[in-house]
């Protein structure tokens, strides 16, 4: 009978062992599945933090309001920026199409006080550069002009290049409407192929923008056709995104 209760104990402790011994393991398990979904959601949050930040900051709604008229062009360095001498010192006149034949600007490229952005116009449109390209921007609120020229569509792209300095500029910061001027980004001499017209009386910050030319004919259909129609709300704010009415430039001629 003592050797039975003997093994009986012995048995009992065994057991007892093997219940720890699990519960310990089912524990550990539970603490690292614990471990790995914290991570999983940790990791899930990152990603969605990335797309957020990314949504929030590089897309177009995002530039802040002074940066209207100023577009992230990516230089190259095998691009050439035309030489000022093809504006020949003159005034130009041509004609900016939109929407196949729906309305035309006449403009004047003032090659006399903007020889360098002048020469860039003219060496692009001869080119072809801006034929069928989508104005990216309008602005309704403070500022009040139509931003046009980049091939991409989206206020990132040019022509390759960058040129500068800054030329022809209002000395007390006011672009009257029919003002037609270069685009940049942050830096004086960050001009590519971007430019916007003024279709309102408008006051932008010093250092200012090189105006170019003049919008002669036309401002009055611009107005009604793209304006008027106001901003996609889905691109942005209600004063500043792409136009809602289409805003494609079919062709510019200069002569």
């Amino acid at each position: 009978m003592a050797e039975n209760a003997k093994e009986l104990r012995r048995r009992q402790r065994e057991h007892e062992a093997r219940v720890v011994v699990h519960d310990v393991q089912t524990d550990r398990r539970r603490t690292d599945n614990r471990k790995g979904i914290i991570a999983l959601v940790v990791a899930a949050l990152v990603a969605v933090g990335g797309q957020v930040a990314f949504t929030t900051t590089g897309g177009f709604a995002a530039s802040p309001a002074a940066e209207t008229t100023a577009p992230a062009e990516t230089a190259a360095p095998e691009a050439a920026v035309p030489d000022a001498s093809i504006a020949e010192d003159r005034e130009w006149t041509g004609t900016i199409d939109f929407n196949d034949g729906a309305f035309e600007l006449g403009i004047t490229l003032d090659g006399v006080n903007a020889p360098q952005a002048t020469a860039n116009l003219v060496d692009l449109v001869q080119k072809d550069f801006y034929d069928e390209t989508a104005c990216h921007r309008l602005t309704t609120e403070g500022l009040y002009v139509l931003q046009c020229g980049d091939p991409s569509g989206d206020g990132t792209g040019g022509p390759g290049y960058q040129f500068g300095p800054l030329e022809n500029v209002p000395e007390d910061g006011v672009y009257p409407a029919g003002t037609i001027a270069m685009a940049r980004g942050q830096a004086e001499d960050s001009m590519g192929s971007q430019f916007f017209i003024v279709y309102e009386d408008t006051e932008l910050p010093a250092p200012g923008y090189s105006v170019i030319g003049q919008v002669t004919s036309g401002l009055d259909e611009l107005q009604a056709q793209i304006v008027d129609e106001g901003v996609d709300p889905a691109s942005g704010s209600t004063g500043d995104g792409t136009p809602l009415a289409p805003a494609v430039i079919t062709d510019i001629t200069v002569e």
